[in-house]
């Protein structure tokens, strides 16, 4: 009977269910198991450790945040700090452009710029030095404001090695508009104190220029007064055998002149005075358009990229007497030989921002692309007897597009460069791997994704 038989259809039925509802439920299990897996990853993918990890920190002027990015010292691999949305700025602060971190790796500062009417009076501005604690998992507090005044356009920051001072060089040109203010530029010191506290020193001008216009002050640097200690497995700290100098200088570079100011600065208060090149020469002698400024970290060189003429000017800190070309220990720069070219090094297209490493054998130069093509970082073998300077091997390193800013770690081991475009609208941000005993570069990674148009670098 058709009856008797529904008993076992019914039940076949029911175990068949059963083993379906059980298969539904264990693979949900397993799919919730891996969705709590993922996430995990995802929240652990961004752990910063101090003692074996690196940070990256990249202000983006589209979005108005500063980017945190922790990497692997051993491998280099590279996670996010802060996803969503990362860490915010004060909208109403404007754009941020140069950051520095100090010494101690405890805050970062960071320039804004805001422009209350850009249509009708684009060169009125109100600018900020804003000034993040680094906590100990890599992330940002809110940022303190220390206010610049009206009109100030602050656009590169440098600290000196014992952290006391925070130096700002303003410009004269009006950006995007790329007009001169008629003010000149002007170099701003503030003091360091507890909690990142900034208090101002005073707002020093630099002098006009016989025929020249408005001093565009660019870049700065300022020689140490504490030596690194670090060193590479196969070499000593480079400085080791040196006695760190009592006596501070900074140096500005002035793209509208074509030449280096050079300042004395009070170690107890912060005040510069000014140092003149010559008896008839106020400013040290450049290439066209400088465009960037380095002191190696003992205090012995300084080098300027100069942006049109393609090339590096080099030059001995004259801070003992060393005759014939130091006759006086007053900081002031001294061009050194080594090149065909006498005291310049040619470099790649439009070289901007350089740095040093810490070892003091290697400098690296941006060499900006003059579209939104990809451009590279010429490397150099610095001669420890008279400061010139010979192509590393390789001699060029490519970056990402439209580089913008380098930054170099103090263990000598990694350097970042900032892109500013990308053909996805974001920017990004180019990692190498430094061999510290030559200063060789190899790129690493495939590069790291920012948001859009990242400008500044510090890494800690």
């Amino acid at each position: 009977m058709p009856g008797e038989g529904m008993p076992g259809c019914a039940s076949g039925t029911l175990t068949r269910e059963t083993d379906l509802r059980m298969f539904i439920r264990f693979t949900w299990v397993l799919g919730f198991v891996a969705l709590v897996s993922i996430a995990l990853l995802v929240a652990c993918s961004g752990n910063y450790s101090p003692s074996n990890d690196g940070l990256v920190l990249v202000p983006s002027q589209g979005e108005a945040i500063v980017q945190s990015f922790s990497f692997s010292l051993n491998k280099g691999g590279v996670s996010t700090i802060d996803s969503n949305p990362t860490i915010p700025g004060p909208p109403d602060q404007g754009f941020p452009g140069s950051i520095v971190i100090d010494p101690a790796g405890a805050f970062a500062y960071v320039t804004s710029v805001n422009t209350p009417d850009a249509t009708t009076d684009p060169c009125t501005k109100k600018s900020v030095i804003a000034s993040y604690k680094i906590n100990t998992d890599g992330s940002l507090n809110a940022p303190l404001s220390t206010n610049l005044g009206q009109n100030v356009i602050p656009v590169a920051l440098a600290i000196d090695s014992a952290g006391k001072y925070l130096f700002v060089a303003n410009s004269s040109v009006c950006e995007p508009n790329n007009l001169q203010t008629g003010a000149p530029g002007t170099v701003t010191v503030l003091s360091i104190g507890s909690n990142a506290a900034l208090t101002a020193v005073g707002t020093f001008p630099v002098p006009a220029t016989p025929g020249g216009g408005p001093a565009n002050l660019v870049a700065l640097a300022v020689t140490p007064t504490v030596f690194p200690k670090q060193g590479s497995v196969d070499q000593s700290p480079p400085c080791s055998l040196k006695n760190p100098p009592s006596s501070e200088f900074l140096y500005v570079a002035d793209a509208q002149n074509n030449g280096v100011w050079m300042f004395s600065v009070d170690t107890s208060s912060g005040n510069l005075t000014l140092i003149p090149y010559s008896s008839t020469q106020a400013d040290a002698p450049a290439g066209s358009v400088p465009s960037g400024v380095a002191v190696d970290p003992c205090g012995q060189w300084v080098y300027v990229s100069n942006q049109v003429s393609n090339n590096v000017s080099a030059y001995k800190i004259c801070n003992i007497v060393s005759q014939p070309i130091c006759p006086v220990a007053s900081g002031a720069l001294a061009p050194i030989t080594g090149s065909i070219n006498g005291s310049t090094f040619p470099t790649g297209n439009g070289p901007g921002p350089l740095v040093v490493s810490p070892e003091d054998n290697a400098l690296y130069v941006l060499d900006k692309a003059a579209n939104a093509t990809a451009g590279d970082i010429s490397a150099f073998q610095i001669s420890q007897s008279n400061g010139s300077l010979s192509p590393l091997s390789p001699a060029t390193v490519a970056t990402g597009n439209m580089p913008v800013s380098i930054a170099i770690r103090s263990d000598n081991n990694w350097l970042f460069v900032t892109n500013n475009g990308s053909a996805s609208g974001n920017g990004s941000i180019s990692q190498y791997s430094v061999t510290p005993a030559t200063g060789a570069l190899a790129p690493s990674g495939s590069g790291i994704l920012t948001d859009t148009y990242p400008w500044g670098l510090a890494v800690k």
